[in-house]
């Protein structure tokens, strides 16, 4: 039976980078709450609306929201998923244990770095319009200033990625992670990964944990 992966960590921390490599190596379905959520607001459902006006103050969205998007997106008994930006709260983390993973077995892993460091990162990030490439206007900025190196599609900055919206996300961040580390550690499930370091070494500790 295939290992399902949790990837937990504050946003900016490299969940998403990782989980795209994972899912080219190793054949794994990249669930992003975020991804989901944004998918909802392009929509323009009535939940989109809600959701909507709940990123762009940087909240978080209800469990409940959350826990029927994964449902209606997942289907375990088929293959192994990554789950990306879920859980948030240790209510989260049970509730996904119980409602969607239940009995498959699963390893959360902790993409662990600075939040300043952070902060400057996701103030800085630029998006592909096109393709979804991402850039950062301090680490890693485009050849072209608003296009993208790829397709050369234009360059947007999230709208929760104002330096405001992008505080308060980690201002809950840090309230909640601690518990939610703890409870995986009990459950001994837990993996850290320094998300400081390279990329590649990143993915290789990460392979490594889901063996």
């Amino acid at each position: 039976m295939s290992i399902q992966a949790i990837f937990l960590g504050a946003p900016g921390s490299g969940k998403g980078t990782q989980a795209k490599n994972l899912v080219m190596d190793l054949n794994f379905n990249h669930v992003s709450t975020g991804d989901l959520l944004r998918a909802e607001v392009e929509k323009a459902t009535d939940l989109g609306k809600r959701v909507s006006d709940i990123m762009s103050r940087g909240a978080l969205v209800s469990d409940e929201i959350v826990l029927e998007l994964l449902k209606n997106n997942c289907d375990l008994s088929n293959g192994a998923y990554i789950f990306d930006g879920f859980p948030r709260t240790i209510d989260q983390a049970k509730a996904l244990d119980e409602v969607v993973l239940k009995d498959f077995p699963s390893k959360a892993i902790y993409f662990d770095i600075s939040l300043d460091v952070l902060k400057e990162r996701l103030v800085n990030r630029r998006t592909c319009g096109d393709c979804g490439a991402i850039y950062n206007l301090v680490y890693k900025s485009p050849k072209t200033d608003g296009k993208c190196d790829l397709c050369d599609g234009p360059l947007v900055d999230r709208k929760d990625d104002t330096e405001e919206a992008v505080g308060n996300r980690l201002n809950v961040f840090k309230e909640t992670i601690d518990p939610i580390l703890e409870y995986y550690e009990q459950k001994q499930r837990l993996i850290r990964v320094d998300a400081g370091l390279k990329p590649a070494e990143i993915l290789e500790k990460v392979k490594v944990a889901l063996e």
